[in-house]
């Protein structure tokens, strides 16, 4: 079957301002898995560019594939963007199927279906084991949607009611599904300073209970690959491809040991020049104290840590798990090993006042991160956060800005332009104190000295962007919906959505803490 790939173009300030772009990992995957299943798969990426909306319809038009597939890691804040696609191209190619998958559509596949109805259906959860069947059901129905109940993980229309199929089983093997690199031109991809870059997944899922996460219910439990296939495929791609950096797309990709160091040991018998970033928790580092040696040999260069604030009580409420303690000395061993340190901090919980920005940057600079970055408290209808916060109200009606950049909530004690203006201070500080300086141009790690510098130059146009956004761009609105009425009733009972067996889990978990010991 000819199937087409749409990747849409994102607004958001992550994608346009480093003027650079990485492919859309979750895309490759499920096109990997649909080429070994023997369809004809094309990728058409409108982020590069990127396209606009008559160009990327013209293509499609050309193209005329028999399904379009389409998706975008920011899912919450892209979906008005693939709503309005979507309509174009049913408009131009009526008879042609329409599947969308991620993970907003997996928990808000109601509202998109009554909503939506060029949309045929919406893949739930991961779709790298449900799209070929569900490509082969409609293959065997002559492209009708209609019976197609056999295929879990999926929703769609029948007779105009909705249907829910039964939740997917959770991929085990994250090595049985390949990704679909063939699907991409390497040279059109590049991060962090002109770096040849790929995203990739090592492990998926995250054991930990932040309520505010919108990933942790959509991965179910946390999973690994074999690290040793791991780390043969990075050093294919370097090799074969010129990849000279990884974007590790993981949760969490070091929460067991054990796994995470052999790993790293995997990488380093490779003999790669490599750069890898991605995310991690605090406690982790400061758990691995005597392994970071082989974290900086193995090619880490940056970990970016979500502090998200300094306030234990801010901690306790959204469940972070973490210490400023641990904290702090996670920057400390991170920075005596070479490897940055990239603290998330988010601000605009219900209560902020002067006072809780004053002694933020005060913690702030104890904590003395290598670089900083903010973020705007976004919570989503599937997660416990949004429970709490539910008659909260909205400030911002335009689902583009959902993006964790973009205040969207009311504060009860400032208005956002102080809010605004107190984020953007405290960015300046740390960002423009001398240590930061010196780092980013003078000191000796040329690593970390070339990591520093392409993020202050990349926050400089960051920092204009939002000025000019905010205060010419942004519409606000005052006494908006409550957080519940614009989405609806919460439903984090339906945080996880997979199907899960209890005492699979049990049993797995109490494997890991035997690996850990």
């Amino acid at each position: 079957m000819r199937i087409l790939i749409v990747n849409p173009p994102h607004p958001a300030i992550g994608s346009r301002i480093p003027r650079e772009q990485l492919p859309p990992l979750g895309l490759l995957c499920v096109g990997g898995a649909l080429i070994d299943a023997g369809h004809d798969v094309t990728l058409l990426d409108a982020e590069i560019g990127p396209l606009a909306y008559d160009e990327i319809v013209k293509r499609v038009i050309t193209h005329d594939p028999q399904v379009i597939l389409i998706g975008h890691s920011g899912s919450t804040s892209a979906h008005p963007i693939v709503a309005e696609l979507t309509r174009r191209f049913h408009v131009e190619l009526p008879n042609i199927k329409i599947i969308y998958g991620g993970v907003f559509p997996t928990y808000h596949f109601r509202d998109i279906l009554a909503q939506e109805p060029q949309i045929d259906i919406v893949v739930r959860g991961e779709g790298e084991a449900t799209l070929p069947k569900l490509i082969a059901a409609i293959e065997k129905s002559n492209f009708c949607v209609n019976d197609l109940e056999s295929v879990d993980g999926i929703a769609f229309r029948r007779n105009g009611q909705i249907v829910e199929t039964a939740p997917a089983t959770m991929i085990e093997d994250l090595d049985a599904y390949r990704v679909g690199w063939e699907l991409i031109d390497h040279k059109k991809y590049s991060y962090y300073g002109g770096k040849r870059a790929v995203v990739m997944q090592f492990s998926r899922g995250c054991p930990h209970l932040c309520n505010y996460c919108g990933q942790r219910g959509f991965w179910a439990r946390w999973r690994h690959r074999n690290p040793q296939k791991f780390a043969k495929e990075i050093a294919w791609l370097h090799r074969t491809h010129g990849v000279e950096l990884i974007n590790l797309a993981d949760e969490n990709p070091t929460v067991n040991k054990a796994i995470w160091r052999e790993l790293c040991e995997a990488i380093i018998a490779e003999n790669i020049n490599i750069t890898i970033i991605g995310s991690t928790r605090a406690d982790d580092i400061v758990r691995d104290a005597d392994i970071l040696h082989l974290y900086r040999k193995a090619g880490i260069e940056r970990f970016l840590m979500g502090m998200e604030n300094t306030d234990e009580a801010t901690l306790k409420k959204i469940r972070k798990g973490g210490t400023i303690q641990s904290d702090r000395e996670a920057i400390r061993l991170l920075r005596q090993h070479g490897i940055l340190s990239l603290a998330t901090w988010v601000t605009d919980f219900a209560e902020v006042t002067d006072r809780d920005f004053i002694r933020s940057l005060q913690q702030l600079l104890l904590y003395d991160p290598d670089q900083i970055m903010t973020l705007y408290v976004t919570p989503h209808r599937w997660t416990g956060y949004f429970r709490l916060e539910s008659e909260r109200r909205i400030i911002q009606l335009d689902q583009t800005k959902w993006d964790y950049k973009h205040q969207v909530l009311e504060t009860i004690h400032m208005p956002p332009w102080r809010i605004f203006l107190w984020v953007k201070l405290i960015e300046i500080i740390l960002q423009a104190r001398p240590k930061a300086l010196w780092r980013a141009f003078i000191q000796p790690d040329c690593a970390a000295r070339h990591g520093m510098n392409w993020f202050t130059r990349m926050g400089k146009r960051v920092m204009l962007h939002e000025w000019w956004n905010f205060f010419f761009c942004d519409r606000r609105v005052k006494n908006g919906p409550t957080l519940e009425q614009f989405w609806g009733k919460p439903q984090d009972h339906q945080e996880i959505p997979l199907r899960v067996q209890r005492s699979t889990t049990k049993r797995d978990n109490k494997s890991l803490e035997r690996t850990e010991k």
